[in-house]
């Protein structure tokens, strides 16, 4: 039994639910944390937490049937599956709350969701090295595979451990930012300045005959990081963008993994915890000395397997339990969890399509189908870039897995159309697959100079 399903099972078996505080108690001490740092987190007197918490063992000691307390929670709940009748307490919950808290998939899953499914070990392997001084975490996945949600809960642990947080969204940034290095590198501390309510001095700390690399670390070294007493974690989203510029990456890349050596000996660069997101491989040549993502933690979102499809639905208020809904829903769209989670909003009820999995799996390729709008987009991006739809032609049409020039494939596997197993590419999904054998086209000036074919 996870932590996330112990809360559940309480919310559903106490006659008034779970306090705030409750909650918050039960989550901090799974992670092992005293009853002092949980009553200064909470704003609580010491006291009112250990009592709230004797209460909360007393209710686990009766429902495990032995006794319960702070220093074998964790140990002695991991190790409780749910009995038939929790099973169909949950359900029941999940029913007559879902209609209330249904949300519709759209942006990162938010903090207090029910509808987040954690994907183990990753959350707590990501909090344990943001933790490490001078630590890096690259987090690469595809569009729409949870990378923003996972990085909200990065962000709210940091907040949770008193760090310093900055977001920089590299897609939000003017063209002519990336005119030069220069340029870029004025943005980038100004930025950072400003999310921290600093006020930004770049003329103060920067030097033309340095350069403005050196510029930028003595900027980060001697006014950002001085000026903070606690860790600043800082997450670069979308770095896919910096990649489009070859000059400015080949340069900013290295700089970043040259301040992650620094920390090993300079303790002040031991403060920055950096978290790197993006959807590709990088295509820039970067010797793997200078390269930022082969150090640290790397994290490669998979798909949902089986058993988070059926978790996910059960939050729905389905029962699918005997696993013939959730194969059936993953054989058209696979473990990607926004079609998956799409799929559940429109059978809870919306759209007419209450509980008919069928019926949904059915028009799911067609264009009367509940992904009609994100096939579109895919369309019109496939349209306006002809190289790259003449590629994924070729993906899906292909009975076994085509090789592709490895341009083209990141590309297409940065926005989930294919899945990309060494040189080999193949459709994400079955969706894909027949939506796009019926509305995408090869172009007149198609060649097969960039791609190898491997039929059965």
């Amino acid at each position: 039994m996870t932590i996330d399903e112990l809360v559940l099972l309480l919310k559903a078996s106490q006659a008034t639910g779970l306090t705030t505080l409750q909650e918050l108690i039960l989550r901090s001490s799974w992670e092992g944390e005293t009853y002092t740092n949980i009553a200064s987190e909470a704003h609580y007197g010491e006291e009112r937490v250990k009592k709230i918490a004797a209460h909360l063992w007393q209710v686990l000691s009766n429902f495990c049937k032995e006794p319960i307390h702070k220093s074998n929670f964790r140990h002695t709940l991991e190790n409780h599956h749910f009995s038939e009748a929790h099973q169909q307490l949950i359900k029941e919950f999940n029913r007559a709350t879902t209609a209330i808290s249904l949300e519709f998939p759209s942006g990162p899953v938010s903090l207090n969701s029910r509808f987040y499914i954690p994907r183990p070990p990753i959350e707590e392997l990501a909090y344990a090295e943001m933790a490490e001084p001078g630590s890096v975490i690259c987090i690469k996945a595809p569009k729409k595979m949870g990378k923003s949600s996972l990085v909200l809960r990065l962000l709210a642990h940091a907040d949770k451990q008193g760090f310093r947080t900055v977001t920089l969204d590299f897609q939000q940034a003017d063209k002519a930012v990336f005119a030069s290095l220069d340029k870029f590198l004025h943005w980038f501390c100004a930025n950072v300045s400003r999310e921290l309510q600093l006020e930004p001095k770049l003329n103060d700390y920067w030097d033309e005959d340095m350069g403005s690399k050196a510029s930028c670390s003595i900027y980060f070294h001697k006014y950002l990081l001085s000026a903070l007493s606690n860790p600043l974690v800082l997450v670069l989203n979308e770095v896919d963008w910096v990649f489009e510029y070859q000059e400015i990456a080949g340069e900013f890349l290295p700089l970043v993994r040259s301040w992650h050596e620094q920390a090993k000996r300079v303790e002040i660069w031991q403060k920055l915890r950096l978290v790197l997101v993006y959807s590709t491989e990088i295509l820039v040549p970067i010797k793997l000395t200078q390269s930022p993502f082969n150090i640290g933690l790397a994290i490669n979102l998979p798909p949902f397997t089986k058993e988070q499809v059926q978790d996910l639905a059960q939050r729905h208020g389905f029962d699918w339990t005997d696993g013939k809904d959730a194969d059936s829903l993953m054989a058209m769209v696979g473990g990607n969890p926004y079609l998956v989670r799409l799929a559940l909003y429109h059978l809870v009820g919306k759209g007419g399509l209450k509980g008919d999995l069928g019926q949904l799996l059915q028009q799911a390729p067609t264009e009367a189908g509940i992904y009609n709008e994100c096939l579109r987009q895919y369309v019109l991006t496939l349209r306006d870039q002809p190289e790259l739809g003449d590629a994924f032609y070729e993906v899906i049409n292909t009975t076994n897995y085509v090789k592709l020039e490895p341009r083209l494939a990141y590309k297409l596997q940065s926005i989930g159309l294919i899945n990309l197993e060494g040189d080999r590419s193949t459709p994400a999904c079955a969706l894909y697959r027949l939506y796009f054998q019926q509305h995408l086209k090869k172009s007149e000036h198609f060649t097969n100079t960039h791609i190898e074919h491997f039929k059965q």
